[in-house]
């Protein structure tokens, strides 16, 4: 049996962080900007972790499990 492909959406979407928790980045931060405030936009900016209820799902993505 050949190997498994990791998914190409999500390995462009996630990294691994050191400890091996999941970044990801915000969404609603690629247009539409003139409407958001600095604030909002500076938020997005950031990178944070994905979600306890959606890491298993996308460590399978990247085929990790």
């Amino acid at each position: 049996m050949p190997k498994m492909k990791t998914k190409s959406s999500a390995k462009k979407r996630f990294k691994l962080t050191g400890s091996g928790k999941i970044k990801r980045k915000h969404a609603f931060k690629s247009h539409i900007l003139t409407k958001k405030s600095k604030k909002r936009k500076l938020a997005l900016t950031h990178s944070t972790l994905v979600s306890k209820a959606d890491e298993a799902n996308i460590k399978d993505q990247l085929r990790l499990i």
